[in-house]
């Protein structure tokens, strides 16, 4: 896939995982990728793969890419320019940035993009608001191949606000597989934050 800010040829969760092996931090696929995951199944093409990590762990997550071309998304910048800054070695992250676009080097494909989630101590929070929150060991799962992945409940709680027609087919896909649990955790985040949003009726 190409865009006005270069071509993506991203790597398969398989790929993610044996260069993410070394680390001692906690990871997870995201994204799409993470509902092909926990179907067991890949169900559609992915124009990019999604990996989240949390913030305090940013240093061992920016040290493995040494070498990279690593670059913070900033779209508060002005429309029409290049919304990036490069996250140096060693930097540290502003709250402000989740979305962190990363290559081999500067004239190389997209490969991955990282996410970060905040935490303190042993909760995760979500950026949408510190209501939603929940222990760091519901945060994911891990496949029968050890690949790590974001919670299907959780990822859709994030697909939810833009409504992108792949969205709402991974939607479709992805909730008749969700026990009664997730399915609550769900409609309860929705109605917190997108009130009278369309999905809540299928989740009841």
């Amino acid at each position: 896939m190409t865009n006005q800010f270069g071509s993506w040829q991203p790597w398969q969760p398989e790929d993610v995982a044996r260069f993410f092996s070394s680390l001692t931090v906690p990871w997870w696929i995201a994204g799409g990728w993470a509902l092909d995951l926990f179907l067991g199944v890949q169900t559609r093409e992915h124009e990019d793969i999604d990996i989240l990590f949390l913030r305090r762990d940013q240093h061992e997550i920016r040290a493995l890419l040494q070498g990279w071309d690593v670059q913070e998304a900033h779209p508060e910048l002005l429309p029409g320019s290049w919304p990036f800054q490069e996250w140096k070695r060693d930097a540290p992250l502003a709250a402000s940035v989740h979305d962190i676009w990363c290559r081999q080097h500067k004239n190389a494909p997209w490969a991955l993009q990282l996410m970060v989630i905040d935490a303190e101590q042993d909760q995760w929070i979500s950026r949408r608001t510190a209501q939603i929150r929940g222990p760091l060991s519901t945060l994911g799962s891990i496949n029968e191949d050890g690949i790590p992945y974001l919670a299907p409940e959780i990822q859709l709680f994030y697909k939810a606000k833009g409504l992108r027609p792949k969205d709402e087919a991974d939607f479709a896909r992805t909730l008749p597989a969700l026990d009664g649990k997730r399915r609550e955790w769900l409609a309860q985040s929705l109605a917190l934050v997108h009130p009278g949003h369309t999905w809540l009726t299928k989740l009841t």
